[in-house]
């Protein structure tokens, strides 16, 4: 298991280099990663089908309980196998899609490592582990979105994902920390089987908060679904993975798996549902006032995405059921429409709907597919679309609000319909319009994606049978945390559902006939510009950027001695006022126990320091600042350091050689700042010196116990394999740390020579050798 969730980053860090060997074929090539991990996802099928679900965990972070768990039940089935299949076809796509683009193997890359962090997401059993994959999808997002860097729309709409998606992975992580710390573990599994320790906490209400901003962030909730269609300044391929039938499900899959232990209750329920309502009826408007395809697609997906939230939040058996097969039917028409629309972009460069007509002629296969993903969007029977939207009317006849959700639901097919038209039947089928270039006729990599996706959606619908028992009724199962029967069929007779479907079509298909007049007078009443969502993010990054710019103009200075300044006073401040509110014995009796040699010293290394501040000459300086050096190495002497008093003499032989054999280059001692200044900076300098004093006489006026020092000694050579303690210290129980100062140093050196070489290299070249 840790394999085939690790396997998408292996694939992605030599994704360019095969590129670059196999242009022509790397599309189909990737594509062989994914549909093998599809394979090795439905082999677990049976095992999950008989409530049998595997388990995998790998050791990482025993200490601080997180290690590598992942658990395959239904609900990760479900998602592993959109993930895996959905992302071999846009891959195979991508192949064409952006042949012959500079940066296509970097194109496969991110796309390989985006799909590698949604397996992690929804296999993890692990909190810790959830989150970080959480993370890493909106990461690569950030790329994939960002993909045409040098548009600044696209660096805008990556930018803006970023920081909406993590803030709501801060959020998480914050919710996850806080639900380990009422169960007492990080495991997910574990949490299921005490549910209901949570519910009467008194930490329920934050983590139910936390946990629903991180979704609704993810999952483009109103007010958060703003970023979604400006997503859609990514190619294509990618909307088609990451907003229509991956990531911006993450938040779905969250609160699905999370339903058990947070769910059932009046809180859970009204808050998912009232907003996965409010963000269904609001895109689907939204859907309607907009001609780009895209931009449609993406507010029919925010739309999608708020009914399964809703579904969510009512929690019946019924509505999970209406949630699962609706989000499965979502996955494949919406995937196929997405494709369609980049195949219409590809061929005629334009997605304007208001310009686009008669391409039937040029591209059968994508408008046949596009017109059988369009139709199920719309619920038209025999599409899963259609099952899954009977099943979304009859689990709202069962809710106490049946009549305001009804009338939302009803609100919502109707702009689908609408929609469908818009973007499956018009750019096809209607008179042919402006476009930017003669239309040309996709190849096999443009047509297989959107035709195998609107296949499986008329197949499933045809026949749901085929994913009744060993698909859906697993992944409900797993939601609801109980054994669910699932019937699903095409045909239940004549009933209130099938006439709230044929009014929705009918009433659909009007406001299609009239949406040039529809999305005019919508158009000209939209104030979402000026004070919806978005221009309240943009103001608050413009807020928060004036803020970073005066505090860096307040505190970034650029004058070595303010920041030393700065960071003496908050230390006063911090430490003495701590010392202030203890009593703490100064150890001044012990002062009888210094001998006169390191009193001495002690007078001498004072006298140096005054000497150095005080001094007019640079030789003088440099002798009194070897003075203070030496007297330290010999204070480690005196009290048995002699590896540090070794080290100190080094470098200050080192130090005081380099600095004579640089004097003759350097100028002369001047004094540039006022007595004030010098004052100012001596009396701060000053009291820390005697709180650093005061420290010291308190840490060895207390009790000499140490617990380190024993620590050491008794496990460096058994452990460690070293005599010399300090050694084994820097370099095995502090190794981390040792090898950031040498990061530190190496990059301080590159930094250095790559000066050098320019300064070297304007200097030939202004001689006129270059």
């Amino acid at each position: 298991m840790l394999l085939a969730v690790v396997s998408g980053f292996a694939a992605a860090l030599f994704a360019p280099f095969i590129h670059r060997r196999l242009p022509r074929y790397s599309g189909w090539l990737f594509a062989t990663l994914p549909a093998g991990l599809f394979v090795y996802f439905v082999s677990f099928s049976g095992r999950i089908a008989e409530a049998e679900p595997p388990r995998f965990a790998y050791t990482w972070l025993g200490s601080l309980g997180i290690d590598l768990t992942f658990h395959v039940d239904g609900l990760s089935l479900l998602f592993a196998l959109l993930i895996a299949a959905i992302g071999a076809l846009v891959i195979v796509y991508s192949g064409s899609y952006l042949a012959g683009h500079a940066e296509q193997g970097i194109f496969f890359s991110h796309m390989l490592a985006f799909m590698a962090s949604m397996l992690g997401l929804v296999l993890a059993d692990n909190a810790i582990v959830l989150f970080i994959f959480w993370e890493l999808t909106s990461l690569s997002s950030y790329f994939l979105i960002g993909f045409d860097h040098r548009r600044a729309g696209a660096r805008h709409a990556a930018l803006q994902a970023l920081l909406v998606t993590g803030l709501g992975g801060l959020a998480l992580l914050a919710g996850l920390i806080l639900m380990g710390s009422v169960f007492g573990t990080l495991e997910i599994s574990q949490w299921m089987l005490t549910g209901d320790a949570i519910r009467f906490h008194v930490l329920y209400l934050p983590i139910v908060l936390l946990i629903a901003g991180a979704a609704f962030t993810k999952s483009a909730q109103i007010p958060f679904h703003f970023w979604l269609p400006n997503a859609m300044e990514a190619p294509a391929p990618v909307s088609t993975y990451l907003h229509s039938a991956t990531m911006v499900k993450a938040g779905i899959y969250l609160l699905a798996r999370l339903n058990p232990v947070l769910g059932d209750t009046v809180m859970w329920s009204a808050l998912v549902t009232t907003f996965g309502a409010a963000t269904m009826v609001t895109g689907a408007y939204l859907a309607l006032v907009h001609v780009d395809l895209k931009r449609i697609l993406a507010y029919t997906t925010i739309s999608a995405l708020g009914m399964m939230t809703m579904l969510l939040g009512i929690g019946t058996p019924i509505a999970i059921q209406a949630c699962v097969v609706f989000l499965l039917a979502h996955a494949l028409y919406k995937g196929a429409l997405f494709l369609v629309a980049g195949a219409i972009d590809h061929a005629t460069g334009v997605r304007d709907a208001t310009r686009l007509g008669g391409l039937f002629g040029q591209m059968p296969v994508v408008a046949i597919a596009g017109l059988v993903a369009a139709l199920s969007s719309a619920g038209v029977p025999p599409h899963l679309g259609f099952v899954g939207k009977e099943l979304v009317y009859q689990a709202l006849s069962e809710h106490l609000l049946n009549a305001i959700l009804l009338g939302a639901m009803l609100l919502t097919s109707i702009s689908f319909v609408a929609v469908a038209g818009v973007v499956g039947y018009r750019p096809f089928f209607e008179g042919m319009r402006d476009v930017a270039r003669e239309p040309h006729p996709p190849g096999l990599s443009l047509c297989l994606g959107p035709a195998l996706l609107a296949a499986l959606g008329l197949i499933i619908g045809v026949a749901p049978g085929l994913v009744e028992h060993w698909l859906v009724a697993p992944a409900a199962s797993a939601i609801g945390f109980q054994p669910v029967a699932v019937e699903l069929a095409l045909w239940h007779g004549f009933h209130y559902n099938l006439l709230l479907t044929l009014f929705a079509f009918a009433t659909g298909m009007f406001v299609y006939s009239r949406w040039d007049g529809f999305r005019a007078v919508c158009t000209s009443l939209d104030a979402s510009a000026s004070f919806g969502p978005a221009r309240g993010y943009d103001l608050l990054l413009t807020a928060t950027s004036a803020a970073a710019r005066a505090t860096t103009r307040i505190l970034q200075s650029g004058h070595l001695h303010f920041y030393l300044l700065t960071i003496v006073v908050t230390a006063i401040a911090l430490i003495g006022g701590s010392l202030l509110t203890q009593h703490l014995p100064l150890g001044v009796s012990r002062w009888s126990d210094v001998r006169i040699h390191e009193f001495v010293l002690a007078v001498l290394v004072l006298a140096a320091t005054v000497l150095v501040v005080r001094a007019r000459k640079l030789i003088t300086a440099v002798v009194s600042l070897g003075v203070v050096g030496y007297g330290v190495a010999l204070f480690f002497l005196f009290f048995s350091a002699p590896d540090l008093a070794m080290t100190q003499f080094a470098i200050e032989s080192l130090s005081v050689l380099l600095l004579v054999l640089v004097l003759f280059r350097l100028p002369e001692i001047e004094r540039y700042s006022r007595t004030s200044e010098r004052v100012r900076d001596a009396v701060p300098a000053l009291i820390f010196g005697g709180l650093m004093t005061i420290l010291v006489l308190t840490v060895t006026a207390l009790s000499r116990e140490a617990r380190l020092a024993p620590f050491f000694a008794e496990h460096s050579y058994p452990d460690a394999k070293g005599m010399n303690v300090v050694n084994v210290i820097l370099v095995d129980f502090r190794g981390l740390d040792t090898m950031g100062e040498i990061t530190v140093l190496s990059i301080a050196a590159i930094g250095v020579f790559s000066l050098l070489k320019l300064f070297l290299k304007g200097k030939r070249e202004s001689e006129g050798n270059p």
